[in-house]
């Protein structure tokens, strides 16, 4: 891509570099058909005549030769041509001499360039040409023309400067209207892009007067409309402090923003972000925001629904346990036939109400848990103990549901005690999830092992085993509340909170929870939380 804005900087050089050669070229070429003519007139026969030919000519073929040297080669090519004009008007009698006329070759020669800024020049050369030619013709004896040559060199003279300064002062008016009318229409495109940006651009007053604006109308006035007004007039009264605010900030040398509801329409939105160009103008951009303000109150609204569904289940513990407790405690009883035999049945039936009662229970106990959390309302008891012995009490209380899937469950805990601040009820709900999850997930003859460790002052409790393990695309989901990995068999094994739970629980002791899992072999869960105490050395104990 660089080379294609080379290429079109060199082909408008060649392009800005043709006229001026053309005219030395045209030059070249003329004043040698002149030259041949007087000769063939027999009219050159003295040496000054042809002498200040051949250098006018000699310096439009340098001119031409200077033209592809940019601006230095330019400016070189009219001081040739001052020198050569002011020696060709000295070699043919000075100022009154036919070939006077050439004196104004340098201003010719700098309007084909067709450069304004070269005239100054052109016309300062054309004069020094004059005026060395007239202080020679006072100072010095300078050649007479020859008689019968005066009226053809003076014709000659003047044809070519008229014809020269003709062309070039008309291809300098060419080129002055190209580049008026590009300058023209690159005004009107950047005036139609302003207009068809979708933002209104404001250029401000620091007191907020609005000096010009471009683009829609979209507070109900156009640019024109908007010329002389104040920024703060577009806003609804409780708007107005607001862009008071952002223009202040502006004037102050730093961006500012202010959101603010239309006088015309106090059902719209809109932004305006201000910025200092310089010390006495400030640039302004209104966008409509009306799209934005939908959005955040439909997510403040969402966010205020997901929060009054976790303070009511969060304020129904009590209304959901009560009866269940109940419906759990007479089912024990029956159980356990506390008040006399009972038919082989009935007992069973007791026992599946007692066994569904406390699945229900738990799962009320994981939402709620998480609706109290999500409803910030969860509030730790931290207290002093050793982590060792939360962990071993969940290990004792799952050990029969690992015998009974026949899994291997093994727990490896240091011999010194861990002596951790946190919630001992959120240590052991941790271990129970996970403990629980990796039996549910582990078939017959499998292992889980959980490893609890220090690593400095923070707490790792890793639970890994041997089961069927989790495919990448489900990983990523885990931990995330009521989310499942596995098939439809699977996922009727649990409700989709205990990770949630265990992840929310380590983030509110201040650490975390990672996944890792490989289908068909197992997975192994690490909870790291920086709750344990500094350990105190052997040494420091004596």
């Amino acid at each position: 891509m660089p080379y294609v804005g080379i290429d079109a900087a060199r082909a408008r050089r060649r392009r800005e570099n043709l006229f001026p050669l053309t005219w030395h070229a045209a030059w070249v070429l003329g004043a040698g058909a002149g030259t041949a003519w007087l000769s063939a007139r027999g009219g050159l026969e003295g040496g000054s005549e042809a002498a200040a030919l051949a250098v006018t000519t000699a310096a439009a073929g340098i001119g031409a030769l200077l033209t592809s040297l940019g601006a230095v080669g330019r400016v070189v090519s009219i001081a040739v041509w001052g020198l050569a004009a002011a020696l060709a008007c000295q070699m043919t009698g000075g100022p009154q001499g036919p070939l006077a006329a050439w004196c104004l070759m340098p201003l010719a020669a700098a309007a084909s360039f067709r450069a304004r800024n070269l005239l100054a020049l052109g016309a300062a050369a054309s004069m020094a040409a004059v005026g060395v030619s007239t202080l020679s013709a006072v100072l010095l004896p300078l050649p007479g023309p020859t008689p019968g040559l005066t009226p053809l060199l003076g014709s000659l003279a003047l044809g070519s400067t008229a014809l020269g300064l003709a062309s070039a002062l008309i291809g300098l008016q060419v080129r002055g209207r190209r580049d008026d009318r590009r300058r023209n229409d690159g005004e009107q495109a950047l005036r139609d892009l302003l207009e068809g940006q979708p933002q209104q651009l404001l250029m401000l007053h620091p007191s907020g007067r609005v000096i010009d604006a471009h683009g829609p109308a979209l507070a109900g006035l156009s640019g024109e409309e908007l010329a002389g007004r104040n920024l703060t007039d577009l806003a609804a009264p409780e708007g107005k402090l607001a862009l008071d605010e952002a223009l202040r900030a502006a004037a102050g040398g730093g961006p500012a923003t202010a959101l603010f509801a239309p006088m015309d329409d106090p059902d719209g939105w809109l932004e305006a972000r201000i910025v200092p160009i310089d010390r006495r103008r400030l640039a302004a951009a209104l966008r409509d925001a009306r799209a934005d303000r939908a959005l955040e109150k439909a997510r403040d609204s969402a966010e205020q629904q997901n929060a009054g569904k976790s303070r009511f289940l969060a304020n129904m513990s009590h209304e959901l346990r009560t009866p269940l407790n109940a419906i759990m405690g007479f089912s024990d009883i029956m159980r356990q036939r506390l008040f006399g035999p009972m038919g082989d049945r009935y007992g069973e039936y007791a026992e599946l109400i007692h066994e569904s009662g406390s699945h229900l229970l738990e799962l009320i106990n994981d939402v709620l848990d998480m609706s109290k959390i999500e409803a910030e309302r969860f509030e730790l008891a931290l207290e002093s103990f050793d982590a060792r012995e939360a962990v071993s009490a969940v290990l004792r209380l799952m050990r029969g549901q690992a015998d009974r899937a026949g899994v291997n469950l093994r727990g490896a805990l240091p011999a010194e005690p861990l002596e951790a601040e946190a919630d001992r009820r959120a240590l052991k709900q941790i271990a129970l999830n996970l403990i629980s999850n990796a039996l549910k997930f582990t078939p017959k003859t499998g292992s889980v092992t959980v490893t609890l460790t220090r690593v400095g002052e923070v707490l790792e409790l890793v639970v890994a085993d041997t089961g069927i393990g989790i495919a990448p695309a489900d990983l990523a989901r885990l931990g995330r509340p009521f989310e499942q990995a596995g098939d439809a068999e699977a996922r009727a094994k649990g409700s989709g909170l205990g990770l949630s739970l265990v992840r929310a629980f380590a983030s509110l002791h201040g650490g975390d929870m990672s996944i890792r899992s490989v289908l068909g072999e197992g997975t192994t869960v690490t909870v790291r939380m920086p709750v344990l105490e500094p350990a105190v050395s052997a040494a420091n104990a004596r």
